[in-house]
């Protein structure tokens, strides 16, 4: 059992694979915490983790992990921090030998622990015999009838787990998949000595979890109000204090970049979210229950969050491979940029034998033209064609000659850009639900011993789906009419949007309650439609958060089969939210700054 405490310092050094290598480091040296965490994966990192392993069967796991480490191992092993991480990826085992080895190396011997149970690959022929159709959740196929082969399928595990190992002693602890929240919710329940079914405690982890998962995102980074901030570049790591109730205090080391506000708070919980229900493999945390408030500076307090029972089924990430892709970007100038873009599609088309050559065919015209222009560069719009297939040599080698041939036969100024004979494979994401029971989280300790982790009490998602918070909020004040102003939304609003697999989020907030009253009524489904086209015809579900003063909508199938696979010029849909900022409303002159 974890020796009893008050507090809790849990430090995030990592919120994809790729952050800022320099963050471990900073976060061990920068002040006292306890534990540090890091979340290296998403659905694309798995795929690239794949990849890696098909070239190195050893790997398949975060290499930047163990450079990172190398320069804190023998400070938190002084100071007792625990690490805890999901840079096992695809190979957590591989990490953790590897690891041990490079310790041992510097005359170090950590307690390396890991856990398994999240990689369902090999038994998904079993699972689907049993009965367990892993249908997509976008559209209810069930994968049998894909007509794919995964190559990866990982369970999102819970912080059970890593409860266990940290009981057991583990000085470092390496996940694969484990939910991001998990990171959290696994170090708080064995520091706090929770049970299972402590469900307000550990929504409040899974809530702590979600806010520093992101790494700077919580800290100013990616934040719609960057200018108001006194210094914006290279912001500090979120730090999440917690309390043994569950409750917690963002913050950062002092001295380092960027901010931690109400505001920077809450567009990280907006992130990435669906319903106010946020479902994790340990508990459904209630968002619209979470309070924020000002703490002092850089310190954001985190109370009052409900939980609800885990629900009986854990999410699983597959993926498969797709086929393969190319691009190709014509530059139109000057004047008749609409003729430029038929003539050029016409002209390719024709090359090819006809669009219908390829699998899917994709053709974007982006009028960064300007009229008039005082330069060259500012008259050029971009007609840009991506093609995907099955075939290499067809989405390669084809497709370049069928581009290259136009060059002295096509519009006036002909050029390119981003034109490759090489084309990139891409993956389909496969997001799927499995029952709880039938995967088995164990922790491996560093002498070899298996531990099962705790499973807790769970509960059917569709008995919670339609239950109400148990705390209720105030209503935001309607405003009387008024005069309006045409203005960008963003003038009074921030937005956070990211991805969900093929769908797309953008969550909305506020910053006093007369202007969430004013933004609850005002961004309808209609008129989120009529400010977002790309939306139109595609289904959205609108949610309400007013304890955040937010809305929040989930495009589903803006991103089509899922990042890898998206032909969007923002596959992730990070800029979602600040297009919407941009578009001009009819803004209340009472609610305007100055």
């Amino acid at each position: 059992m974890a020796e009893k405490r008050d507090l809790l310092r849990i430090a995030n050094c990592s919120g994809f694979y790729g952050d800022r290598l320099s963050a471990a480091r900073e976060m061990v040296e920068g002040g006292p915490i306890d534990v540090l965490t890091g979340d290296y994966l998403a659905e694309l990192t798995m795929l690239i983790l794949w990849k890696d392993r098909q070239r190195n069967p050893d790997g398949g796991y975060a290499a930047s992990f163990p450079v990172q480490m190398r320069d804190v191992l023998a400070t938190c092993l002084a100071r007792r921090i625990k690490v805890v991480v999901n840079a096992g990826g695809l190979n957590p085992a591989g990490l953790a030998a590897k690891l041990s080895e490079l310790a041992g190396l510097a005359g170090l011997r950590p307690k390396v622990a890991h856990v398994v149970g999240d990689d369902l690959l090999q038994r998904l022929p079993e699972l689907q015999r049993a009965g367990h159709p892993l249908a997509h959740l976008g559209t209810g196929q069930p994968l049998a009838e894909a007509a794919a082969q995964p190559v990866t399928a990982n369970a999102y595990l819970g912080g059970w787990g890593i409860a266990a190992a940290l009981r057991a002693g583990a000085d470092v602890v390496i996940c694969g998949r484990v939910s991001d929240a998990s990171l959290v919710v696994g170090p708080a329940a064995w520091a706090f000595d929770w049970a299972c079914d402590d469900w307000d405690r550990l929504a409040g982890a899974v809530t702590a979890g979600h806010i520093i998962e992101c790494g700077a995102q919580a800290t100013g980074g990616n934040f719609s109000f960057f200018t108001e901030l006194a210094e914006p570049v290279r912001p500090g790591f979120p730090i999440a204090e917690l309390a043994p109730d569950g409750s917690c205090v963002i913050t950062k080391h002092p001295g380092t970049g960027g901010a931690v506000t109400v505001d920077t708070v809450t567009a990280q919980l907006l992130y990435e979210i669906g319903a106010p229900a946020y479902l994790n493999p340990d508990v459904v945390a209630r968002f619209d229950t979470v309070t924020l408030a000002q703490d002092g500076p850089d310190r954001v307090r985190v109370a009052g969050v409900r939980g609800e029972p885990a629900p009986d089924t854990l999410k699983v990430c597959l993926n498969y491979r797709g086929g393969y892709r190319n691009s190709a970007t014509f530059l139109l100038t000057g004047l008749d940029i609409e003729a430029k873009a038929r003539y050029a599609e016409r002209s390719w088309s024709d090359a090819v034998g006809g669009r219908e050559r390829f699998a899917e065919v994709d053709v974007r015209l982006t009028r960064t033209d300007t009229a008039d222009a005082e330069t060259n560069a500012e008259a050029v719009a971009r007609l840009t064609i991506t093609v995907k297939d099955p075939e290499k040599e067809k989405a390669g080698r084809a497709f370049f000659a069928a581009v290259a041939e136009a060059g002295l036969s096509s519009y006036p100024g002909f050029f390119v850009e981003n034109l490759s004979a090489h084309p990139t494979e891409y993956g389909v994401h496969w997001p799927a639900l499995i029952p709880v029971d039938v995967v088995h989280q164990q922790v491996v300790l560093s002498d070899g011993t298996v531990v099962d982790a705790p499973r807790p009490p769970a509960r059917p998602f569709a008995a919670l789906s339609g239950s109400t918070p148990r705390r209720a909020t105030l209503p935001p004040t309607t405003l009387p009419p008024t005069a309006t102003l045409r203005a960008p939304l963003g003038t009074l609003v921030g937005a956070r949007s990211g991805d969900k697999g093929g769908d797309a989020n953008v969550g909305l907030w506020a910053r006093s309650d007369e202007a969430y009253g004013w933004l609850r009524d005002f961004l309808d489904l209609a008129r989120f439609r009529t400010l977002l086209p790309e939306a139109a015809a595609l289904p959205v579900t609108r949610y309400e958060l007013p304890n955040l003063r937010a809305v929040n909508f989930v495009v589903h199938g803006l991103l089509g089969e899922g990042v890898a696979a998206s032909t969007r010029p923002d596959p992730q849909a990070k800029a979602l939210g600040e297009y919407l900022r941009s578009r001009l409303v009819e803004i209340p002159t009472t609610l305007l700054p100055g």
